[in-house]
Formats: structure tokens, C-alpha cells, sequence
């Protein structure tokens, strides 16, 4: 009985800690268990909002204008340089619409795709599967949702529209582009095009160069 007294004494004093005092405005600053010397210069910092005061600057500003001949920067985010080319950076044309096929710059060759394939390996293929079939690893822990690469949706999408997943994720996906660059995005969409063709490949798409290899005449 002496220890269901102590648990609910204990349990009232946590509520009333957590909850009793809330909203109430006190006079002097909480008790601090850490002394400043053991943290110098880290705990009492300054912090400047967007447009407001400082009284460290005579002109009471916490924006400071920029400096005299400063040079606008070359790269964007996650240290990626600037681009124009929309198609290339965003999957879209000047309409805002997804764009059909790849980038002008963009040289999709044996080598390029070989890259998309290692990144894929790394990024998708434990959600989509090696084969884009959507088995991959996560699908035996549960994950049943992952769509597969080879229904007639996706083989019609846009490539700009998947650029445009990668940027941003869509429905359980999240972003991947703080890991894969402009051209490692592309050369995912290269090898993911590669896998669905391969599904739908026939004798007669075999080189006449190499259709001996195969055993086809």
C-alpha cells in the first residue's frame, strides 16, 4: 500500500509539473544547471529574425545590405551550379508541362546508362526491385505499395514527370535529390527505361550484327 501512495504522489507531482504551470509568466530566468564556463560562447547566443532589430549594427538593422562588389554565386542548392535549361533541371517545358524524352545535353550512351544502373542498384532497387518490378527488399518487411515500372502508365510518363518524382518523391517515396545529382537523375531514368524495354524486347530488336550470338537468324 506504502508504494501505490509513493507512485501516485510521484505521478500528481509530474502532472503538476509538466501541466500546472503552463502559461504562467515568470520574473527571473529559469535555473540553469549549467555554468557558463563549461559552454563559453555557446549558450547565450544571439538570434536575428528575418527583418528585425539588432543593436550590435549602427543602423539597427539584423539584414545587412551586401557588401561592395559582391558576386552572385554560381551554385544552388545542395552545391549544384546554376542551370537554365528547365528540361534539364526540372522535367519541364517553358509551358510548365512535363517534358517527353531527354535533355539535349544529356549524351544517353552505354556508358551513361551503366551509371543510371549503379545508381539504381544504390537508391531504387531496394523499393522497385532489380528488375523494376516493384519486389524489391522492402516489400518482405511489409512495404506492398511500390508500383511496378512495366504497366502501361509508366511506360507512357513522361520522363520530365519521373524527374519529376525523384525531385520531390511522390505518395510513400520521399525526395531523393539531395543524393542523386542533375545527371545521376537522368541516368536513373535512362536505366529505367532500359528495364522496361528489356520486358518488352523481340528477335527482331537484336542487331543483325549480333543476332549469330543468339542463336537467331
Amino acid at each position: 500500500m506504502r508504494n501505490l501512495y509513493l507512485a501516485t504522489a510521484f505521478i500528481v507531482v509530474l502532472l503538476i509539473s509538466m501541466l500546472g504551470l503552463r502559461g504562467t509568466k515568470f520574473t527571473h530566468p529559469p535555473i540553469d544547471v549549467f555554468p557558463e564556463w563549461a559552454f563559453p560562447g555557446m549558450k547565450q547566443q544571439p538570434k536575428y529574425k528575418a527583418q528585425g532589430t539588432s543593436k550590435f549594427f549602427a543602423d539597427g538593422r539584423a539584414d545587412r545590405p551586401q557588401p561592395a562588389g559582391v558576386v552572385a554565386a554560381d551554385f544552388g542548392p545542395l552545391g549544384e551550379p546554376l542551370r537554365t535549361d528547365t528540361h534539364l533541371v526540372s522535367g519541364k517545358n517553358s509551358d510548365g508541362s512535363f517534358a517527353q524524352g531527354f535533355p539535349a545535353s544529356i549524351n544517353v550512351d552505354l556508358t551513361f546508362v551503366q551509371h543510371g544502373m549503379e545508381r539504381y542498384t544504390i537508391y531504387c532497387a531496394p523499393c522497385h526491385g532489380a528488375l523494376g518490378d516493384g519486389n524489391g527488399i522492402t516489400k518482405q518487411y511489409g512495404m506492398g505499395a511500390t508500383p511496378t515500372y512495366h504497366d502501361d502508365r509508366l511506360r507512357n510518363m513522361p520522363e520530365g514527370e519521373i524527374l519529376n518524382t525523384i525531385i520531390h518523391g511522390k505518395a510513400n517515396m520521399l525526395s531523393y535529390a539531395d543524393k542523386l545529382t542533375v545527371e545521376d537523375r537522368w541516368a536513373v531514368i535512362a536505366y529505367v527505361r532500359a528495364l522496361q524495354r528489356a520486358q518488352t524486347g523481340t528477335p527482331a530488336d537484336v542487331p543483325l550484327a549480333h543476332k549469330s550470338e543468339l542463336g537467331l537468324k
